[in-house]
């Protein structure tokens, strides 16, 4: 079994999806694994990962706007905010999200469907330079 990892950074522009597939797509083929699995992860509690539908823009609006309506910023109800309103609504959207995605690889290539996207889905208002690591495994 052989292995490959690489880190990416990838910036935002406060609470919206950032695709990565392509950058994924990248490090799969840099890995050379042909069948195996590529392993994603979120170095960061205030953002998280998705794979969602990469065709429409409207998708990844409509699911920023429910996680608002869902989890407002500066919600009374949450006492840590040391970093401003959006600091624990951001947690709260990241633990009902996921850090981690595990995508299988077949062919030297990720098995997604054909409208599926990779995201990155920052939940902070103010910009951010996000870190996810991507680490292949197979043979």
């Amino acid at each position: 079994m052989r292995q490959h990892q690489e880190t990416l950074d990838i910036r935002t522009n406060g609470q919206h999806l950032v695709e990565f597939t392509e950058e994924a797509a990248r490090i799969v083929e840099a890995a050379g694994i042909t069948t195996g699995l590529a392993h994603i992860f979120c170095r960061h509690t205030s953002a998280s990962l998705l794979i969602q539908e990469n065709a429409d823009p409207d998708v990844q609006g409509d699911l920023v706007a429910f996680f608002k309506r869902l989890v407002p910023d500066g919600d009374p109800l949450f006492a840590h905010q040391s970093e401003g309103p959006d600091d624990m609504a951001a947690h709260v959207k990241s633990a009902l999200t996921q850090t981690t995605l595990a995508v299988p690889i077949a062919d030297g290539r990720m098995m997604l469907g054909t409208w599926q996207g990779i995201y990155l889905f920052e939940h902070r208002r103010r910009p951010h330079t996000r870190q996810v690591v991507v680490h292949v495994l197979g043979e």
